[in-house]
């Protein structure tokens, strides 16, 4: 009898889950129907995404330097291992710039800082995709190499190689013999701007792995700390400091990097300080309140204004009232309004077929950082139930921020003129041609410096397929030159791939709760 009557109270429990989760269904699918309408494009094709994703991920494999014990890319091996050396440091690891052997700090720690925000807004989309844990590892990969490029407090190794050595070289990067000198900013030569950046990528690192590893992240918040009070107290933009570095990354200004960095330590901390920082004289004299700009790896004033309207959403209302981040957040409004196709304040940088276009050298980079951005801020919007979107009178929605990210996805995925995916080994066809020496190089070939010249001007496509490498992409007129030559629309770079996989992570969902970074 008992027996019996506990089996027929787990079948009327059974059946009242059913019932529970029948009705939570229909409530999800009645908002998701609201929310979106349906057949929306909003949608998209998560799987699409979650493919593309998976593709992208690799890239950051192909440019890690050093030992590779866990070698993933058939052709790539171990490389630069003396890297460091003449100052005894070991900066083996961290990533090639682009299709070259440079370590460029500046880049790729803009890399990092992209990729850890990537990962604490849609680290549960990239687990679902599977891509957690590379991501996690690529990110890694490259903190290691700037926590021992930050050997004592004002000191900060900012590059490996001579760029104009690198370039005049054409070989596989396990065949470099040339000389790897060091350049680094310091007390007497400040570089406040590529400082500050490096103590974004720290700081925002420490969040992504203070739940695995403590003692890890707290050393990366340690370094983050450091590296901020030398940016701030030592201020110079480092390509005046050093000026060998304009020819390839010259920096425009340290005042943005210096409130992005701030707004990273807010995050990570919780200190009020970095409020203040952000919101007292350095956001007057640095913030350009009221003028959208375009985020790329020179600019951080876009990012800086979404993610501190995050705190404007989420935080604390003792911190989130302030009139100044209320700036901060009309602004990010601005550069929304600004990519809204319907917007009377949208940009006219754009192709015909819609895809932001602002510069001819990497074209993709400001329309998949926009894109991400776009993302992040309509998770925001939707998150904390904020029903509009005004543009000069005009009113919009989350949806409409996730279209226009999901044009610009779908346009790199190749749907566009040249029927073509910017995004290589994803879909039928993609860039054969990518301006990347190793790509270029047979496996099996050994090439010195100069010897391997031959395969830059060979006919025939890469022999090894750099796959998840973002291209720079079509000129205004939507044309693309698939040419090794090439490097103005052919050259991949680790802060497109950084940008492209964030936008990837934030589509393979159709919306995301936004969370703690706590």
């Amino acid at each position: 009898m008992k027996q019996r009557k506990r089996s027929g109270g787990c079948c009327g429990w059974f059946l009242v889950i059913i019932v529970l989760a029948g009705i939570a269904f229909a409530v999800f699918a009645v908002l998701k129907h609201k929310m979106w309408g349906p057949g929306s494009p909003a949608l998209g094709d998560p799987k699409k995404y979650s493919d593309a994703l998976k593709i992208a991920m690799q890239f950051f494999d192909i440019q890690k330097s050093g030992k590779l014990d866990e070698n993933q890319i058939p052709w790539r091996g171990d490389s630069a291992l003396k890297d460091g050396s003449e100052a005894k440091i070991d900066l083996s690891k961290g990533m090639y710039d682009a299709g070259d052997h440079m370590k460029f700090g500046f880049p790729m720690a803009f890399t990092a800082t992209v990729l850890s925000w990537a990962i604490l807004e849609y680290g549960d989309q990239m687990d679902g995709a599977g891509q957690l844990e590379p991501a996690r590892s690529s990110l890694k990969w490259i903190t290691d190499y700037l926590v021992n490029s930050h050997p004592t407090a004002n000191v900060l190794y900012v590059q490996v190689g001579n760029a104009k050595v690198d370039h005049g070289c054409w070989n596989r990067p396990e065949d470099m013999k040339e000389a790897r000198p060091l350049t680094q900013v310091n007390a007497s030569y400040p570089g406040s701007d590529v400082a500050a950046e490096t103590s974004a990528a720290l700081a925002s690192a420490y969040l992504v792995f203070k739940s695995t590893d403590a003692t890890y992240s707290s050393l990366l918040l340690k370094h983050a700390v450091q590296l901020f009070q030398f940016a701030d107290k030592y201020r110079e933009v480092y390509s005046i400091s050093i000026p060998d570095v304009q020819t390839y990354y010259n920096s425009t200004g340290y005042g943005d990097e210096l409130l992005w960095a701030a707004s990273w330590l807010y995050h990570a901390t919780g200190e009020a300080t970095y409020i203040d920082y952000v919101t007292g004289e350095n956001g007057e004299d640095f913030a350009n309140w009221g003028s959208p700009t375009w985020f790329s790896w020179d600019n951080k004033l876009p990012g800086a204004q979404v993610l501190l309207s995050r705190i404007s959403f989420f935080g604390s209302k003792e911190v989130s009232n302030s009139d100044a981040l209320d700036k901060y957040r009309k602004t990010a409004e601005a550069v929304m309004c600004g990519l809204i196709p319907k917007s009377s304040s949208a940009t006219s940088s754009r192709t015909e077929n819609g895809l932001i276009w602002v510069s001819e050298w990497n074209a993709l980079q400001h329309p998949v950082a926009s894109a991400f951005l776009a993302v992040v801020y309509s998770d925001y919007m939707l998150t904390s139930r904020t029903n509009k979107l005004s543009c000069d009178g005009d009113n919009f929605k989350a949806l409409d921020l996730r279209e226009f990210a999901i044009t610009q996805a779908n346009y790199v995925l190749g749907n566009n003129p040249m029927k073509m995916s910017y995004l290589v080994g994803f879909g039928d066809k993609y860039p054969e041609y990518v301006h990347h020496r190793g790509a270029s190089v047979p496996g099996d070939e050994s090439p010195g410096c100069k010897d391997g010249f031959k395969w830059l001007d060979s006919d025939d496509p890469n022999p090894n397929v750099a796959t998840g490498a973002l291209v720079g992409g079509p000129f205004l007129n939507e044309s693309y030159v698939d040419s090794r030559n090439n490097s103005m629309q052919g050259e991949p770079t680790t802060y497109n791939s950084a940008f492209i996989v964030g936008l990837l992570s934030g589509l393979v969902a159709t919306s995301s709760v936004v969370q703690s970074f706590a």
